[in-house]
């Protein structure tokens, strides 16, 4: 594919992109009066309908709202002019503060002001929460998939815009080959990216996600699951446990008077168990020498 010069500039980061905010602007990148002073207007300013964010915490918002009505807006947003509405704004990266700045009441909100094309405004906005760590990994495999099918990306060039390894590029949209249901244990933090990758190649993909969680296994302990087979991969059944009938039950109390420890009955298909619990050391040896009472046999004294 043809290069684009401006990926060179875009593999140093969203740093690098608000550095240049004080280089002179030629007369072709001038903005409307509404950002001359590098704010606009709040309500002039939209989201990004092809943002990869697409959740927003709603604690994270309201800490976020409190500080700025304490402190303002610290980091500008990175907006450029709407390519649908004149005289607006699509955010390119900072829509947490531009939501964040609505529920402070603010009414304006500072603003970087970039004229970038579709392909570039959605780099931005992946650069700019992959290295803040505000995508999950669904979100971020989705952007970069969004970038290969629209823009003709390679797995290669994309890491090398974003600043990370092919490897973990390629590894991150495995992760959309997975169920919606896994899908959602990783939106929701149940599950972690490495989790979920050894999920992939796993005969029971949901059967083993719901193992990891219910028995908090680690990635490496998921890995050695993910080779056996599917029966294998689930989480063990949990026994159902049997009514038991009034007999039982009255027979069972009894045995906890006499002997003053739980005794607890289980009826099989052929004979049963009787599991009689004790307290202390001490419970035992009144126990066993009850039993050697009964039937005249020497027994050990527990210590």
């Amino acid at each position: 594919m043809i290069e684009d010069p401006s990926r060179k500039r875009l593999g140093r980061g969203l740093a690098a992109l608000i550095g240049e905010m004080d280089r002179p602007v030629p007369a072709s990148e001038k903005q409307p009066p509404a950002a001359a002073d590098g704010k606009a207007p709040i309500e002039f300013v939209s989201p990004n309908p092809r943002n990869p964010r697409r959740h927003f915490a709603e604690a994270e918002l309201t800490d976020l709202a409190q500080s700025i009505r304490e402190h303002g807006v610290v980091q500008p947003v990175v907006v450029r002019p709407s390519p649908a509405q004149a005289g607006r704004y699509e955010i390119i990266a900072g829509e947490r503060r531009w939501r964040a700045a609505q529920r402070a009441g603010l009414t304006e909100i500072p603003v970087i002001v970039r004229e970038v094309n579709d392909r570039t405004a959605l780099e931005l906005a992946i650069i700019e929460n992959v290295q803040r760590a505000d995508l999950n990994p669904v979100e971020e495999a989705m952007g970069y998939q969004q970038l290969i099918d629209e823009h003709d990306y390679s797995q290669a060039d994309l890491g090398q815009v974003i600043g990370k390894s092919r490897s973990h590029v390629a590894n991150t949209l495995r992760l959309l080959k997975l169920p919606d249901v896994i899908r959602d244990m990783l939106v929701d933090g149940q599950l972690s990216a490495g989790h979920a990758r050894t999920l992939v190649t796993a005969a029971d993909p949901a059967g083993l996600a719901k193992r990891i969680v219910d028995e908090g296994l680690s990635v490496r302990q998921a890995e050695a699951l993910a080779q056996m087979p599917a029966d294998d991969q689930r989480a063990p059944r949990k026994p159902v446990p049997v009514e038991k009938d009034a007999d039982t039950l009255a027979l069972e109390k009894l045995l906890t008077d006499v002997t003053g420890m739980k005794v607890a009955i289980s009826h099989k298909e052929k004979g049963g168990e009787l599991r009689i619990a004790y307290r202390t050391l001490d419970q035992l040896d009144e126990l066993c020498r009850r039993l050697k009472a009964e039937r005249n046999v020497a027994m050990p004294r527990i210590r």
